[in-house]
């Protein structure tokens, strides 16, 4: 019995293996004969720009798209049993627009699997996950392992001083860590970040 119409959510930190896993739930699907298609986002500058691409470099054919609403036109000319979503959190539409346009396509009997950072570097919440979350069929917190001591890891800290929320980046730009570990390397930089403040204030 296939899976059809519902909505699978892979989250978490960076590292943890929610495009993995995203990967192996369609590899699962495409051994047994699902008509799949997979999108990432367009602002993706990362790694093959026609692939979604893991950590440990498992990849899978997908379409770049700049707005969720192009995957309700492509399943109007496709016949689609699953499709899946990388990196969801990077779409523009609005949280409410998503769950609209999500259930369309379960309407449809089309299953989504959909892998997205649950916060952002400051540990907020990023809108879009968070509203998915409580409609999902199958819902997995993923969590990497903390870059400083080894525990299991809760946020993606951002090596550099850049304060933008959406910034690309893999191992070059952030790291995992524990929210013990986090919650230290923050207040460091918030301390820095006041010294020199203070030093341009006396210069």
């Amino acid at each position: 019995m296939k899976k059809q119409g519902k909505l699978i959510v892979h989250t978490g930190s960076m590292f943890s293996g929610k495009t993995t896993s995203l990967w192996r739930e369609l590899y699962r699907m495409k051994i047994a004969n699902y008509k799949i298609a997979a999108f990432k986002p367009s602002v993706d500058n990362r790694d093959d720009e026609r692939k979604i691409v893991s950590h440990d470099k498992l990849e899978i054919d997908a379409i770049k798209i700049s707005d969720l609403n192009e995957i309700v036109d492509y399943a109007e000319n496709h016949e689609l049993d699953a499709i899946g979503i990388d990196e969801v959190q990077f779409f523009p539409n609005d949280p409410s627009e998503v769950i609209d346009i999500f259930t369309k396509l379960m309407k449809k009997r089309i299953t989504i699997v959909v892998s997205g950072l649950d916060m952002d570097f400051k540990t907020r919440p990023f809108e879009i996950i968070k509203e998915i979350m409580p409609i999902a069929d199958e819902l997995t917190k993923h969590h990497a392992i903390c870059a400083s001591c080894g525990e299991d890891a809760w946020a993606s800290y951002r090596k550099s001083s850049d304060d933008s929320r959406i910034q690309i980046g893999s191992k070059d730009k952030y790291e995992p860590l524990c929210r013990e570990c986090y919650t230290k390397k923050m207040s460091e930089r918030e301390k820095t970040k006041n010294q020199i403040a203070m030093e341009d204030l006396n210069q």
